[in-house]
């Protein structure tokens, strides 16, 4: 198994429930800020000699959830400050974005990291749409054609134009192109069926995560693979990506201590102003297609959200305990999912640091020798 240390960089200190998306940053201190951006990134840096394959960033807006509005800057620091552990974007917001920048910056983030960029395209979470102001019922459209003209701007050398149905460009050659060939691996999320069909048509990696429990998630992995069949290829445990809060201390109760404080924090600060505002967009929008599924995915969350740390580990939602627990759920994972890839979000809303560093000490010393051969 390989594993990527996902971090969303969040905002620890806010001591208010805000209740309205955006989110007011009203005495909210820079410079506090930037003591988080080289905490943050330290960690991310230190990650590849913890134990861990990947190290791994995100994109989000206007909200404390997460500092990382262009995650390929931090991806860029990561670039010259590491060496071996892949660079994973889980991922740019291509509906949001202009795809040739895109393209242009993460072939710069390839180049500069010696071919070792993991390349997510993903839709995001349906209320930035409003931050961005982009209808989020052209989501989908917006995700297949930004793709379709990423991978054309990686692989072909000679100039072109391009003409789409929402992107339009006369002239294009991208410089420089990625190391990696034909182009660097594409991760994207397939935890529906509509989704599917097209991470297996492209052929990428599957990313899942908000797991209710694990035949929720087993469903998903089973409609992806059957989905791959039927474009004449078989997937592998590389192709299968989960992503899971997790947190590892000394002691079973230590660990469940640390994650509900965590998880409180995230819970009632951090996706408080979310939820309104998701509410809001998928009251007034197509951006889920298929019948209820934005009303399944508030659901969801409100189940994870309900449910005490110990129904969650029992549920397969998240990896919590000592590291004999942590490797008994690692194993579970890889049994009844057949995933061959963990994200792994260490830094849980105010986690604090010493308590994520240690997490990473027993990771690398107890963890990963057990489960890094499965």
């Amino acid at each position: 198994m390989k594993f990527n240390f996902f971090h969303l960089m969040p905002y620890p200190d806010y001591d208010k429930l805000p209740h309205e998306w955006p989110v007011s940053t009203h005495g909210i201190d820079s410079t506090r800020i930037q003591a988080l951006y080289n905490e943050y990134i330290d960690e991310m840096v230190d990650a590849e000699n913890y134990g861990f394959d990947w190290v791994g960033c995100n994109e989000h807006h206007f909200s404390p959830y997460g500092l990382m509005s262009n995650p390929n800057l931090i991806a860029g620091a990561l670039a010259r400050q590491t060496s071996k552990a892949k660079i994973a974007i889980v991922g740019n917001l291509l509906p949001l974005l202009n795809p040739v920048r895109v393209a242009e910056e993460y072939a710069m983030i390839d180049v500069m990291s010696g071919g070792r960029l993991v390349a997510g395209f993903l839709r995001g979470i349906p209320h930035e749409y409003i931050a961005y102001n982009i209808p989020p019922s052209e989501s989908r459209s917006r995700l297949r054609e930004a793709t379709e003209l990423i991978i054309k701007c990686w692989t072909e050398d000679e100039p072109f134009g391009w003409e789409g149905e929402h992107y339009q460009f006369p002239a294009i050659s991208i410089w420089p192109k990625p190391i990696q060939k034909p182009h660097p691996r594409i991760l994207m999320s397939a935890s529906n069926a509509e989704s599917a069909e097209f991470v297996a048509k492209m052929r990428a990696i599957m990313g899942i995560t908000l797991i209710q429990d694990l035949s929720i998630a087993k469903a998903a992995v089973e409609n992806f693979k059957k989905t791959a069949r039927s474009y004449g290829w078989e997937p592998t445990p590389d192709d299968i990506l989960v992503g899971q809060q997790i947190c590892i201390a000394d002691t079973d109760e230590e660990a469940r201590h640390h994650m509900a404080a965590a998880q409180t924090y995230f819970h009632q600060t951090l996706m408080r102003p979310q939820r309104s505002a998701q509410q809001l967009v998928l009251g007034q929008s197509r951006y889920y297609t298929e019948a209820d599924a934005g009303e399944n995915f508030q659901k969801r969350l409100a189940t994870l959200r309900g449910r005490t740390v110990e129904e969650q580990i029992e549920a397969g939602s998240i990896i919590c305990g000592s590291p004999q627990s942590v490797i008994r759920q690692i194993k579970r994972l890889r049994q009844e999912l057949d995933c061959g890839l963990l994200n792994l979000t260490i830094k849980v809303g105010n986690m604090p640091g010493s308590v994520v560093r240690r997490g990473m000490e027993l990771f690398r010393d107890r963890v990963a020798p057990e489960v890094a051969g499965l």
